[in-house]
């Protein structure tokens, strides 16, 4: 998964890393990093992301894949313009099945990749998450609410090293002059979202497809706001472009009962599922929703894409793959 000769001849182009560049997030940087005409290095090693998101780069004279684990240390990179932090389990199953892993590549691997931004005096972005409100308190999220976490709960792995990588990256920037921004990730969904991880869309429309019960962990009042992939994306662009630090936060502030979710699906997919609701899960927050006033006055940045046109779209991507 190597483009051999990096460099295209003739042109001198800024390089792009992209930490977690196989994930569902990271490959989509991927390519518009590429579309813009940039070099880019996906680092990746490989225990949520799939090289499937990014077999159709390979050949790509831009683009280069190299398998490592940034917990560990990170691999030559050069010195890169843009390093972008995506890397780390994001689905429940996935971070409950690695918690330490997770937790190392949220603090080391964060640090490797800050102490290569400070030395190569290089922006630096750090994809942090809503999971750092935990259950929110607050509603709708605002980037000032400090959260309401289970420090010890069964999700913790995930929201305190989001927690900590972003206090980490504040600390570089504060003693070493770092280049940083970040950016407080809500729910996020689109082509390459893994079918099998556990989260909400992925789940409905898998059991939608094949006409079985749709689970719901409670009352199915809680809710959640969903983002796009590409709008997401365009996001994080304009937050590398920018000089920002943050956090802000990216996502959409429709908010849809869970639910509301589960029979839209229903409908798109015309599915005969039924609905099943199960007991509550540990520490699932009743309440997301993202106040994204400071995206939109400091980014110029807000979603576009209509929650049915973007599940057609994942639904569209879903079924194509299992018929491979």
């Amino acid at each position: 998964m190597e483009g051999s000769g990096f460099h295209v001849p003739g042109r001198r182009s800024m390089t792009a890393v992209v930490l977690g560049g196989s994930g569902f997030l990271g490959s989509h940087l991927c390519d518009a990093l590429l579309a813009r005409g940039q070099d880019v290095i996906a680092v990746d090693d490989l225990s949520t992301g799939r090289l499937q998101n990014i077999e159709h780069l390979t050949g790509n004279k831009s683009f280069k894949f190299i398998q490592a684990d940034i917990s560990i240390g990170l691999p030559d990179l050069g010195t890169p313009e843009l390093i972008l932090n995506f890397a780390s389990p994001a689905s429940p199953p996935a971070y409950l099945s690695m918690p330490v892993h997770t937790m190392r590549t949220g603090s080391l691997g964060t640090m490797h990749a800050l102490e290569l931004a400070s030395k190569a005096n290089t922006r630096f972005i750090m994809a942090s998450t809503s999971e750092i409100y935990g259950d929110p308190l607050e509603h709708p999220q605002t980037e000032s609410y400090w959260g309401n976490v289970n420090p010890v709960g069964v999700r913790s792995c995930y929201d305190e090293a989001k927690r900590f990588a972003e206090s980490l990256t504040f600390a570089y920037q504060r003693e070493r002059g770092t280049n940083t921004g970040i950016v407080r990730i809500f729910n996020t969904y689109g082509p390459r979202l893994d079918p099998t991880d556990g989260r909400v869309v992925s789940n409905f429309i898998m059991a939608a497809l094949y006409n079985q019960p749709l689970n719901i962990y409670g009352d199915g009042s809680q809710t959640r706001s969903l983002c796009y992939v590409s709008d997401l994306v365009d996001g994080i662009l304009r937050m590398a472009d920018s000089k920002i630090s943050g956090p802000i936060n990216l996502g959409n502030p429709n908010e849809m009962t869970v639910l509301q979710l589960a029979q839209r699906i229903i409908d798109l997919t015309r599915s005969q599922s039924t609905i099943n609701f199960q007991s509550s899960l540990p520490d699932d927050p009743q309440q997301r929703n993202p106040d994204i006033t400071l995206a939109k006055s400091k980014l110029d940045w807000f979603p576009h894409t209509d929650l049915d046109t973007g599940l057609q779209s994942t639904i569209h991507w879903m079924s194509t793959m299992e018929q491979k």
